[in-house]
């Protein structure tokens, strides 16, 4: 058998091993080593070659990112800063019809600005917005929906943990893929808005009929002293690292110690909160570490087998243009999603397919906004949608069933659609605060 048909019967052997439910990280380490082990002729020199693998992935120090960012994000939701971003946000659009659903989403695209992950925001926000949604006559699909579509900004406004997770795959400067979601992350944003205020006029039935405005107006001071921290915070991490002052694992660290810093002048962070954020914190970066040591295991035995090589072949001597591959690739990524979650996408996708796009001569950070982007789309998908899954477990409503959070993000996950096509017709989109 050549190399290349190991190499095949290796991804065919893991699709079937995580289609029948095997934790992802472990169904790429056995068939990484097994195809090795059959490609080299001897486990000893393929037990070598990924135990290599294994130090190489998490020994470089920019793997640092995500320890700091992870801890940064749960001390932020620990410390209240959600429920203090969509108090402010829904006093600054209550006025607007739909204004509500407006306030979650800028709440939502801020939190995302210091947490990066999508996870936490679908829980925090499900317990934030939901009730007063409904409170305020917004339907029940639409409560659930909005904080469903708005979550996945986590993804893409930076810092995000799968722009990190992709700079670590693609070996590109996480600094650049955060500066280059900026943009996007906020069209996005945009999007959702204006989706939001067009479907409270077109479609009421769907959003609600009878819409209040969004409580009591909110004094000038009070706005301040829940607005000023977070926006400090913010400009703390991001204006450092975009300036320059800071490297991404400096502007993490700078990250939480101003959290630290916030939750405990505002007297939200005890002793056994800050106990279970570290745990927390413990628990998320080793199933990351677990991840990218499975991803690095499997793009050595794609390079060993010459898949990749041969695949870029294979679509060089189809003749497709650049944009055609682009667009079988995000195909391809949100049919994934219909039944993976974002991490394992990435983890399987990309190492196929980083060395076509390198000798497509693509920008590999407008690669890596375009798969992010992709893989979103995939969050809000039945039948796996993590984001809406974790919005069930969080309500705890029987009223509220699986089938309506869907059907209540469908909107958001048309308009996450367009953005991408947006990002794919007009590069400048992601790469122009680059100067690219």
């Amino acid at each position: 058998m050549t190399d290349f048909a190991i190499g095949m019967v290796s991804l065919l052997a893991m699709g079937t091993l995580v289609l029948g439910g095997l934790y992802v990280p472990i169904a790429l380490i056995l068939c990484s080593f097994v195809g090795v082990w059959a490609i080299k002729g001897t486990p000893l020199l393929a037990a070598k070659m990924l135990g290599l693998a294994a130090n190489d992935a998490i020994s470089s120090y920019f793997f640092g990112v995500v320890p700091v960012f992870v801890l940064m994000g749960f001390l932020v939701s620990e410390s209240g800063m959600g429920r203090d971003a969509f108090d402010v946000a829904n006093a600054t659009f209550k006025r607007i019809k739909g204004g509500l659903g407006v306030g979650t989403i800028a709440a939502n695209a801020i939190f995302a600005a210091i947490t990066g992950i999508s996870i936490a925001s679908a829980a925090v926000f499900t317990k934030l917005a939901v009730p007063e949604l409904r409170r305020h006559g917004y339907s029940p699909r639409y409560s659930v929906g909005v904080v469903a579509g708005s979550s996945v900004l986590g993804m893409l406004i930076p810092p995000s943990l799968l722009m990190i997770l992709y700079g670590l795959l693609a070996e590109q400067s996480i600094g650049d893929l955060f500066l280059a979601g900026v943009v996007p992350g906020l069209l996005l944003a945009l999007l959702f808005a204006v989706g939001t205020i067009l479907m409270a006029y077109l479609t009421p039935g769907f959003i609600g009929r009878s819409l209040s405005s969004g409580g009591d107006t909110m004094p000038i001071s009070e706005a301040a002293s829940k607005g000023l921290p977070i926006a400090l915070l913010i400009g703390l991490v991001l204006g450092g690292l975009y300036m320059g002052f800071f490297t991404p694992v400096e502007a993490g660290a700078v990250g939480v110690a101003g959290a630290l810093i916030i939750g405990v002048a505002k007297r939200r962070l005890s002793l056994a909160a800050l106990w279970r954020v570290l745990v927390e914190t413990g628990l998320i970066t080793a199933a990351i570490s677990f991840l990218i040591i499975a991803a690095q295991m499997y793009s050595r035995m794609l390079s060993f087998s010459g898949v990749p090589a041969e695949f870029g072949s294979m679509v060089a001597g189809a003749d497709m243009g650049m944009l055609s591959i682009i667009l079988l690739y995000v195909v391809v990524v949100v049919l994934f999603g219909m039944i993976l979650d974002s991490s394992s996408i990435m983890l399987i996708l990309v190492p196929l397919m980083l060395p076509v796009m390198t000798d497509l001569q693509v920008d590999l950070v407008w690669f890596g906004v375009i798969t992010v982007i992709a893989v979103e789309i995939g969050l809000l998908t039945p039948p796996f949608g993590i984001s809406v899954y974790v919005i069930k477990s969080t309500l705890n409503d029987p009223d509220i069933s699986l089938k309506d959070i869907f059907v209540g993000a469908a909107p958001f996950a048309l308009m996450m659609v367009i953005c991408l096509g947006l990002v794919i017709a007009f590069p400048v989109i992601a790469t122009g605060l680059l100067g690219r």
